[in-house]
């Protein structure tokens, strides 16, 4: 029988949940508001404590009965051709590392694209996995990363035939895509899964002008965090399965093992809505969306100074396969500023939130979210910012080093490294030790230093330069990084 994509089985039972006027005495502990503080409620409104209720037991009754939580997952895999669908409160860093343990465990090997995600080495080091870094095909002009090619992996694999399946990074936050289809390929020739962090690409099963999508390209595994690109609520994800190759129960209590006991029926409910406005209207919306975005990218490629990253800077032999257009990166090269600094005086002066920032560039994503007006007041913005860079100040310089010297040896693995001895040292001091933390510029949260990596100078001088130009670095021990935590000599 054919999915009906018109019901929504999560706002559909939140409905059901007002309108008896059920009296709860069970958590949440603020009773449908009436608890909340006054100041609070006026802040976030009422709306959001009546949807805040017990996923089981609220939502649905103590036994799950209606199956409410599982019906829309299976409606959401339809939406997307999965054969199973997981709902995710804790984003997709709670996805990717269920995802993660459903294929391997500890001192197995796994390759990993080495341009992925803190949540990813987090994994790792939770799970004791021993990564097999597949490097990035990097693009020494303008400094960025796009992900492995398939040959990266198959030459991976023959080098460690011992490895339980590959995990690949496409999108990147910049928009740079894999060749997905030629990568499953790879892994499925030896019957081992491949594993998609699609956390930037929930877009993409919607239109055919946009790149392939992980589960009609083969993938086993895909994740993906809809609030990043679609319009469900901060931390909703999901994680999608197809094929024999991971038992869907061992996915499932994988992520058991990893989610939390109370999730948010706001965030089901808004992974529950999209889904039905994209299985509905998706084709439409997404072709709107595309449209305003080839609009932009002209408009902005017309003021002087700006340059907005395409297909032709990202894709070619070396580079990456496809492109998804809707990031809208622009290079401030011409203007003499960093991202840094033209993410500040955006915020400052025309109250204009950029999301990715590097030594050289910004992203301004469009999405559904936006129209003609949003993307008016994107383009005076970036008119004003171009009048008055460079300013005052110069662009503090950036030492980016060069793609072999990013690279650094991966000395033990990343959760021995992290619990074991360790001690801070000087920052001058710390070339040739073993990090034991992350050090990872935010956004777009790509690790520069990994816990078990031998400490290199020109890493070290990346990062000192980088944070002096306003990088953002959240999780290192000592955030002025005047030392870094390093594994103890024994």
């Amino acid at each position: 029988m054919a999915a009906d994509h018109t019901r929504a089985p999560v706002l559909e039972a939140l409905a059901d949940y007002r309108r008896e006027g059920r009296l709860s005495f069970t958590p949440p502990g603020h009773k449908q508001a009436r608890g909340a503080d006054p100041a609070v409620r006026e802040v976030l409104g009422d709306a959001v404590f009546l949807g805040d209720v017990l996923a089981t037991g609220g939502l649905d009754d103590r036994l799950t009965r209606n199956r409410v939580l599982q019906r829309a997952q299976e409606l959401m895999a339809d939406a997307v051709h999965a054969d199973h669908t997981f709902f995710s409160t804790c984003g997709s860093s709670l996805s990717v590392k269920a995802a993660m343990l459903a294929v391997a465990g500890p001192h197995e090997k796994l390759l990993v694209g080495r341009d992925a995600h803190k949540s990813v080495v987090s994994g790792l080091i939770l799970s004791g996995i021993e990564p097999v870094w597949v490097e990035p095909r990097w693009d020494p002009e303008r400094h960025l990363a796009h992900p492995p090619s398939a040959e990266d992996f198959d030459a991976a694999f023959a080098a460690h035939p011992d490895a339980k399946g590959a995990l690949i990074t496409s999108p990147t936050p910049y928009g740079a895509c894999a060749d997905l289809r030629a990568v499953a390929e790879v892994c499925h020739r030896r019957s081992l899964p491949l594993l998609v962090d699609e956390a930037w690409g929930a877009h993409l099963p919607f239109h055919p002008d946009l790149p392939s999508w992980a589960m009609d390209a083969g993938a086993d595994i895909c994740v993906t965090s809809i609030h990043k690109m679609g319009s469900g609520l901060e931390q909703g994800s999901v994680f999608h399965l197809r094929g024999e190759l991971v038992p869907p129960k061992l996915l499932g209590m994988r992520a058991d093992l990893l989610g939390t006991t109370s999730p948010s029926a706001l965030i089901f409910a808004g992974l529950d809505g999209w889904r039905r406005q994209m299985a509905l209207r998706g084709r439409e919306i997404m072709g709107a969306t595309l449209d305003l975005a080839a609009e932009v990218r002209a408009a902005v490629e017309e003021i002087d100074g700006l340059h907005v990253d395409g297909r032709d800077d990202y894709c070619g032999p070396g580079r990456a396969d496809d492109f998804d257009p809707l990031p809208v990166v622009i290079d401030l090269d011409g203007l003499g500023i960093t991202g840094f600094q033209a993410a500040d005086w955006l915020r400052e002066h025309r109250s204009l939130i950029a999301h990715l920032t590097d030594h050289r560039r910004i992203g301004t994503q469009i999405t559904l979210g936006d129209d003609r007006a949003t993307a008016g007041e994107l383009l005076a913005a970036l008119k004003d910012l171009a009048r008055a860079a460079p300013g005052p100040a110069p662009a503090p310089r950036v030492v980016v080093p060069s793609p072999s010297e990013l690279r650094m040896e991966q000395a033990r693995l990343p959760r021995d490294a992290f619990f074991g001895p360790t001690e801070d040292v000087p920052l001058n001091r710390a070339a040739g030790r073993v990090a034991a933390e992350m050090i990872t510029p935010y956004p777009p949260g790509i690790p520069a230093v990994l816990p078990g990596e031998r400490l290199t100078e020109p890493v070290l001088r990346y990062l000192r330069s980088g944070l002096d130009a306003g990088m953002y670095l959240p999780d290192p021990s000592d955030p002025e990084l005047e030392t870094i935590r390093v594994a103890a000599r024994t």
